[in-house]
């Protein structure tokens, strides 16, 4: 391989690599927004309500997550409607 080749070679690589670089940051920017659309929070339950809520979301066909997301959301509906 010539000392040219090489070098063109070589360049097509640094443009793929800027080229999937530039992929991996838009990919983190849109997951960034994601993730910054929901706030994290550590709540603690005992194990029978954790059990419990396990069964319903398993009924609903939800996450534990999810279903906690659903009640608490249920909540907020039903006391706004009650003002």
């Amino acid at each position: 391989m010539t000392p040219e080749e090489r070098e063109i070679q070589l360049r097509e690589r640094l443009e793929r690599i800027e080229s999937l670089e530039q992929e991996v940051k838009k990919r983190e920017k849109a997951l960034k927004t994601r993730e910054g659309a929901k706030k994290q929070i550590v709540l603690r339950l005992s194990s029978g309500l954790w059990d419990e809520i396990a069964a319903w979301a398993e009924e609903d066909f939800r996450s534990i997550n999810g279903q906690i997301e659903y009640l608490l959301s249920d909540a907020v509906r039903r006391h706004k409607r009650e003002k």
